[in-house]
């Protein structure tokens, strides 16, 4: 395990669960890298509005940062009348939770995109009488219009990609679905975005696409959520901001150098949510890549490395590949900081014990990402007429949650089917669903648990 420690950065350690014996012939190395860093974010270096701040910094002060704001304002938020005042409520909530000294802006989305606060495509800087100002900006917010998310991402990444910032983030709210762009639209402002900054998405009520928030989320690096009543959108608004304001450190890359003949099979995040980042590998030097990991405040993420080496005899070894913790230079002309190492081997043995025993955290973490994928394809199968399908694939979801400790997911899952058995999968498809229940659980499906360690 290596690491390393600057003023104002927080510490990154990096640590490798493996099983390196490989029996004569074998390929396939897995790892899973748990990436942690302490020292300066939500319980660091990083003050909450109204706490305490650092020694590292001023009051009030942390990283730079900038946040945008975009409220669906189009006609469906009236229906009910209670979801635009909820969505206001929220809104104020996380401006109230904005650290002292944050640009931040407010965006009104509908088939177009409005700067509502403060206006003429600028940010205003954090304090009471901003804060003040934006929140009255907010009791005059209506609902009318179509819905073109693309439109509000290329927006607030105008007004982010002018500050001078190192923390950009958005917070995204909507009820419904796109129906005002074409998908390819929406896919061409996420991939245009991506990279840029990071974005958290919440769905409000049942009217909205699951596929497109999870979808903004995972392309932008974010949380993604449903808030089936909207009473509850002030307080995951409040969690949403607080977390951001946790932020110290944007564009940690998780760099993979692997040695010549060595194939990469994939990268993912395993926990706290399952995310293949395999496909958003940008080339790094020979045989090198770095795979993206957004911001980090205080916390603790594992990946899954899975590589197939060439095949070796009996008693030689290699080194199956380096993974890094990489921070770019922000100016861009210096070379990039190596914020932590780990090492994955492999060992060609002849002692079969060694080289069939699987490792517990690899073990968990790929029952955590068929956990994810049975869901979906479970959901998938319900909505199109196939309940044997359904029920062989969520009844596998119900038998993995339950070997997993995946307790948060089990009790979704309990919302769609009758639990028979848990251990060994046995359930029936309730005959009727609530629609909030369905949303839920396929929103929160790639959620998991740490392995026991």
């Amino acid at each position: 395990m290596a690491n390393f420690s600057k003023s104002n950065v927080p510490q990154f350690s990096v640590e490798v669960y493996q099983n390196e014996f490989l029996p004569e012939g074998g390929r396939e190395v897995n790892a899973i890298v748990t990436v942690t860093s302490t020292g300066g974010g939500t319980t660091g270096g990083i003050p909450l509005a109204g706490s305490t701040p650092s020694p590292a910094y001023g009051p009030g002060q942390g990283p730079d940062a900038a946040v945008v704001l975009m409220v669906d304002c189009s006609g469906s938020m009236d229906y009910p009348p209670t979801k635009m005042r909820n969505a206001r409520d929220a809104t104020a909530a996380a401006i109230d939770a904005l650290r002292e000294g944050t640009r931040f802006a407010v965006v009104a989305g509908t088939h177009v995109a409005k700067d509502v606060y403060p206006g003429d495509g600028r940010l205003a800087v954090a304090d009471q009488q901003t804060k003040a100002e934006a929140k009255n900006a907010l009791r005059k917010l209506s609902a009318g219009g179509g819905t073109a998310i693309g439109t509000w991402l290329r927006l607030a990444d105008r007004l982010l990609g002018a500050a001078e910032v190192g923390i950009r983030h958005g917070i995204l709210l909507t009820d419904g679905r796109n129906e005002h762009e074409a998908p390819e639209d929406l896919r061409a402002a996420l991939d245009s975005c991506a990279g840029r900054f990071t974005c958290d998405a919440r769905g409000v009520g049942t009217d909205w696409e699951v596929k497109e928030v999870t979808g903004i989320a995972a392309a932008l690096l974010g949380t993604a959520d449903i808030v089936a009543d909207p009473a509850g959108l002030a307080a995951d608004f409040t969690r949403m901001m607080e977390n951001a304001m946790g932020k110290e450190v944007a564009d940690v890359a998780l760099r993979l150098w692997t040695p010549v003949g060595v194939e990469i099979r994939f990268v993912k995040q395993v926990a706290p949510t399952v995310a293949d980042l395999t496909g958003r590998r940008t080339e790094a030097g020979p045989r090198a890549g770095d795979y993206p990991t957004g911001s980090w405040g205080d916390e603790s993420r594992d990946y899954h490395v899975c590589v197939l080496v060439p095949e070796a005899g009996i008693g030689q070894e290699m080194l199956a590949a380096r993974v890094s913790l990489i921070l770019p230079d922000p100016s861009g002309a210096g070379a990039p900081q190596t914020l932590s190492q780990g090492l994955v081997r492999a060992v060609w043995t002849d002692d079969m014990v060694a080289s069939t025993s699987i490792n517990p955290q690899v073990a968990h973490y790929t029952g955590q990402a068929e956990l994810a994928q049975v869901i979906q394809q479970g959901l998938d199968a319900r909505k199109s007429g196939d309940f044997d399908g359904a029920t062989a694939k969520l009844g596998r979801a119900v038998q993995l949650a339950s070997a997993s400790g995946n307790q948060d997911t089990a009790k979704l899952l309990s919302k769609v089917v009758d639990v028979v058995d848990a251990a060994t999968g046995t359930v029936r498809l309730k005959a009727k669903v609530a629609e909030a229940d369905e949303m839920t659980l396929e929103t929160r499906s790639t959620k998991t648990v740490r392995v026991k360690k």
